[in-house]
């Protein structure tokens, strides 16, 4: 990806940075908004909200996808489709889009073929939420505009049901529980999440079985931040198993973390969806090998 840069000059001073970095570089501003939100869009090399206004003489500069996307053999599960939605299940090791690192290789790259669209933001057609690359399981992508702002409507107003299986490390977790934090860019590092700041993101949880220091759960979005499970069980001393950013890396087993169960409605027939994801085979083991009572499915 190109990495485009300019200075401020006397006419661009005091303008919001998505609008002039939209302009300037040829973007949608909602590109430019979520090139910000990623830590991708940078002010005199560090990073401003969406509403900044720059100062003249400022460098702003910004990683931008370029422009095009190939379609590739890439064989992802697919669980169901019509003319409007894809539900597939998302493969650990895979990325969602194409972006920074990324150029390629992704689940939009697999899927080009199959009528994704959607959105202003050409490198992600019909992607209206997302899964970590290590994370495994169910995502719903939209085919058209219409189905797209439908979900995107439905996603904010947390009409969309999406229910987790994670292990976690650690005992004495209650039996359910609900973890109510904001999640944002961690200002001391940007390139992780923290809890405490940015946006409103609340988890709920519920405990199915435990073992010597691991608990597995049940985990239930109300908001969908980035990392936002990953994030809030760390918060609380509960880190996933293996999670190379917010526990312990585990070098011979991946996050464990799986997207298991999807519910929503229809966007345009208004039928009551639902669907459900076995746990992979590889999670299926690194439980076993923890301890024989954590495989409860």
């Amino acid at each position: 990806m190109p990495s485009p840069s300019f200075e401020v000059d006397p006419a661009d001073a005091g303008e919001r940075i998505d609008r002039l970095a939209a302009r300037r570089f040829g973007i949608s501003r909602s590109l430019a908004q979520r090139l910000i939100g990623d830590g991708l869009l940078l002010v005199d090399g560090e990073e401003v909200p969406p509403s900044h206004k720059v100062h003249l003489g400022q460098r702003v500069e910004a990683q931008v996808p370029e422009e095009g996307l190939a379609q590739e053999e890439i064989p992802v599960p697919v669980v169901f489709e019509d003319e409007y939605i894809l539900v597939v299940d998302k493969p650990a090791g895979l990325v969602v889009h194409p972006g920074a690192g990324n150029p390629s290789g992704t689940l939009v790259n697999a899927l080009l073929n199959r009528g994704i669209a959607g959105g202003d933001d050409p490198p992600r057609p019909g992607v209206v939420h997302r899964l970590d690359r290590d994370t495994s399981g169910l995502m719903v992508l939209a085919k058209g505009e219409p189905a797209y702002f439908r979900l995107v409507q439905m996603m904010s107003a947390r009409r969309v049901g999406r229910v987790y299986r994670a292990l976690v490390v650690g005992e004495g977790l209650p039996a359910t529980g609900t973890i109510d934090a904001p999640v944002g860019r961690d200002p001391d590092n940007p390139t992780l999440m923290a809890a405490g700041v940015g946006k409103p993101a609340i988890t709920h949880f519920e405990v199915l079985t435990e073992a010597t220091g691991y608990a597995m759960l049940r985990v239930r979005l109300e908001t969908g931040r980035t990392h936002q499970i990953r994030v809030h069980l760390s918060a609380i001393g509960y880190p996933v198993y293996a999670d190379p950013l917010y526990g312990e890396p585990v070098p011979e087993h991946r996050l464990w973390l799986h997207a298991e169960h999807l519910s929503f409605e229809h966007p345009v027939s208004g039928e009551a969806l639902e669907f459900r994801s076995e746990i992979p085979e590889d999670l299926r083991g690194s439980a076993t090998e923890l301890d024989g009572s954590l495989a409860l499915w």
